[in-house]
């Protein structure tokens, strides 16, 4: 048995990986944004590029041949941590236009973000001393209202357990009109409760992001970890007991039971 699930957790990641890639791969014809890239089953949201774990649009990561590719050093390298400079590169179109965070984070503050959702509250510390820029992004994109009744659009319910959210056209192709690298990845583990970016290869982090219901050990060290869930685990929990549509194939869709996010509020200490 053990052999077998190892073989479904491998199959699952690998699923993943290949829809991100081909977000990916439509998101730059397209003029799409990458979102998240999960290993195998791609996360929330189907389309061209799924930020959650992997960049993606309405439909899964889907179709495309080529794989992800790492954008330029500038951009794909990490800062050191916690980072008082952080770069954001143009990665247009924005699915909405609120402009670039600041360059300059504050990387001693303490921050906890709630994020209100149609469920109820789910309530997380953001790891700002570990992934000071993507936490900055985060913080940004919450208090310009990008976030503001957005529905989460992709849930994995096989080998991968994360609800994928963060894109406004609820697509997964949608992002912020800007990309960063990767932060806090070196031995990351996606344990339940763990806020992460979705991407589709190294430096391509934009809004979308996602939430692990349960230990995935599948996933790669490949998708920044900036949060930790206090409250509100149990919610995500429900939502995934109810299962997906399996837009994207088997256990990967569109969450039965919608979640949207009405607003994220942030509280700095």
């Amino acid at each position: 048995m053990a052999g077998k699930k190892e073989r479904q957790r491998r199959l699952a990641r690998e699923k993943y990986e290949r829809q991100q890639a081909r977000r990916h791969h439509h998101a730059r014809r397209g003029r799409t944004i990458a979102i998240f890239a999960l290993v195998g089953c791609t996360v929330i949201g189907t389309g061209t590029a799924a930020y959650f774990i992997v960049q993606g649009g309405g439909k899964p990561a889907a179709a495309a041949s080529a794989s992800p590719r790492a954008t330029p050093a500038a951009s794909a390298t990490a800062p050191v941590e916690p980072a008082t400079h952080c770069t954001y590169t143009a990665s247009p179109p924005a699915a909405r236009n609120v402009g670039v965070p600041p360059t300059r984070p504050d990387s001693r503050a303490t921050y906890r973000a709630t994020i209100v959702t149609n469920r109820g509250p789910v309530v997380i510390d953001l790891l700002n001393a570990k992934a000071t820029c993507t936490v900055n992004s985060f913080v940004y994109l919450a208090g310009k209202g990008y976030f503001g009744d957005t529905r989460c659009h992709r849930l994995t319910t096989s080998g991968i357990y994360v609800l994928q959210c963060g894109d406004p056209t609820g697509t997964g192709n949608g992002g912020p009109g800007y990309k960063f690298a990767n932060e806090n990845t070196a031995g990351a583990r996606y344990t339940a409760g763990t806020l992460a970016m979705a991407n589709a290869g190294p430096g391509t982090n934009g809004s979308q992001f996602f939430l692990v219901y349960r230990d995935s050990t599948s996933l790669h060290p490949n998708y920044t970890p900036f949060g930790t869930v206090v409250k509100g685990l149990r919610i995500i929990q429900n939502v995934a007991k109810a299962g997906t549509d399996n837009a994207n194939g088997p256990g990967d869709g569109h969450p039965k039971e919608k979640v949207v996010i009405k607003r994220v509020i942030i509280k700095k200490t």
